[in-house]
């Protein structure tokens, strides 16, 4: 069976419009709380779109930088920027309000791969972008923030990246898509960014080198004026012409006492950034 046909065609979509009014970790505490309905069958697959402002999403790795409190200050001080520590894979992302997040949630353990839940989410991208004139790739774009295999480009310059967390029986599968404004100068505040909390120092883990022009927003990328609520419609008519049946169920009681959870732990996760600029 074709990725088309398992994931989208016939299956029931619960849509979750979280474009206003959150905060960051409210975020990636309601992805988990959904994954753990979806994994427990309590709830259709999910998909989940979520804007917020001026924040800078780092990594378990970035919150290893051993200049960290300097890098944050540069962020906060000097940028305006927010910086919190996410639950799910990869390295420090730049959201604001040109910057679309969409989760996948569904069903899944060991017998669904990693690279079948990522290609879940470039199907459905590309089938937002059909009717342009381009071609979205899927590779990593090593020099830009945040590198991994399924980075999203068009003509070398990455747009969007994919990462994926997986609690309970369920997998949430995340796009962040640059949309409006400037992929290059978000690019360039993380290369400062890494500049002031790696400070030449020797890591363990290699953090990228950022080449500010290898990113760039879809509007620069499709030369044309496009808005993030755009993007939102393409979303949603890109999932029906896949076959794909949305409902718009709210949240449950227990969904919302499991949200309580998740939402302490990431404050806890956070502790450490927090205590460390107070030191």
């Amino acid at each position: 069976m074709d990725i088309a046909s398992k994931y989208f065609n016939g299956v029931d979509w619960r849509y979750i419009d979280h474009s206003s009014g959150l905060e960051p970790m409210q975020s990636f505490a309601f992805d988990d709380t959904f994954s753990e309905s979806v994994g427990r069958e309590e709830s259709s697959n999910v998909v989940r779109t979520w804007i917020h402002q001026h924040v800078v999403i780092l990594g378990i790795h970035d919150s290893r930088l051993p200049f960290l409190s300097d890098g944050i200050r540069y962020l906060t001080e000097e940028q305006g920027y927010n910086a919190i520590v996410r639950n799910s894979g990869g390295l420090g992302v730049v959201l604001d309000q040109g910057i679309l997040n969409i989760s996948l949630i569904f069903k899944g353990k060991t017998e669904t791969t990693i690279d079948e839940a990522f290609s879940v989410m470039y199907l459905l991208v590309a089938k937002m972008f059909e009717d342009e004139d381009v071609e979205i790739e899927t590779h990593e774009i090593e020099r830009s923030y945040c590198p991994g295999k399924f980075d999203l480009s068009i003509n070398g310059k990455k747009f969007a990246g994919i990462s994926q967390r997986r609690v309970r029986g369920g997998i949430a599968v995340q796009v962040y898509l640059c949309v409006e404004g400037s992929g290059a100068e978000r690019a360039q505040m993380m290369k400062t960014f890494y500049d002031r909390a790696k400070q030449g120092q020797d890591t363990k883990f290699t953090y990228p080198n950022i080449e500010p022009n290898c990113m760039a927003s879809l509007a620069t990328l499709l030369d044309r004026e496009i808005t993030v609520q755009d993007v939102m419609f393409q979303l949603l008519y890109a999932l029906k012409d896949l076959g794909g049946r949305l409902n718009m169920e709210p949240i449950t009681d227990v969904e919302w006492s499991r949200y309580e959870g998740y939402f302490d732990k990431m404050i806890a996760r956070n502790a450490k950034i927090n205590n460390a600029m107070d030191n």
